[in-house]
């Protein structure tokens, strides 16, 4: 099963038995809120990407690619070789590298704000570097209403139950059935989960096959 963005809108519709005019309207806000859910939730490999930048010398910032979520690592390229740098807490940056107008070999980096980061110490050279980051992909609710996306093909329950659970919060339901949801969207997680931090990122050859003990 998966769901192209027109098809979740109507199983929402039909799970929920209303079509009243603003719950309509809001179908896009509970899918991106359960889209959230998800991506803060379940550390998925197929959310991660390479950005290639430069640090310009004497500039102790560092801008972050716009669709930025969480750092996996920051390297430069020294002398032909990669160095990875240590991340650490704007205050540590701070304190190791007060004087700004001070360069060196960056060793550290810290996120400084939504849209930079902080290196120390600051470069003294146009560094190359390679950053790789958890990114927020495009929502389903941001293409075509035959348009898909990753969730919806391959976690098409957890982007459903999520998108429920949203939706009986605005309609202020029942709290059995928002219970029910809720329970349906944590094991649909809990599979993702399974999937990504267990399945995703491991081989049969290295790992071995799972496996559950006998009862």
């Amino acid at each position: 099963m998966s769901f192209t963005y027109a098809q979740l809108k109507t199983a929402i519709q039909d799970f929920s038995e209303n079509s009243e005019t603003s719950f309509v309207n809001n179908l896009p806000v509970f899918i991106r809120a359960a889209e959230e859910r998800i991506f803060k939730l379940v550390d998925l490999e197929n959310f991660r990407k390479n950005a290639s930048a430069t640090m310009t010398t004497s500039n102790k910032y560092l801008a972050a690619p716009p669709d930025f979520l969480s750092a996996f690592s920051l390297s430069i390229s020294n002398a032909g070789s990669s160095e990875f740098l240590l991340i650490k807490d704007v205050n540590f940056l701070q304190q190791y590298w007060p004087a700004a107008s001070s360069t060196g070999t960056p060793k550290f980096y810290a996120l400084f704000d939504d849209s930079n980061f902080l290196i120390a110490p600051t470069p003294d050279s146009d560094y190359n570097v390679e950053l790789h980051y958890y990114y927020r992909p495009a929502s389903l609710t941001d293409g075509s209403e035959s348009g898909t996306t990753w969730l919806s093909i391959n976690a098409p329950n957890a982007l459903l139950y999520g998108s429920l659970v949203e939706g009986y919060i605005y309609m202020k339901g029942e709290q059995d059935v928002m219970g029910a949801y809720e329970k349906r969207f944590q094991e649909s997680l809990m599979r993702l989960k399974d999937f990504a931090e267990a399945r995703e990122n491991t081989d049969a050859y290295r790992k071995g096959l799972p496996s559950q003990p006998r009862t």
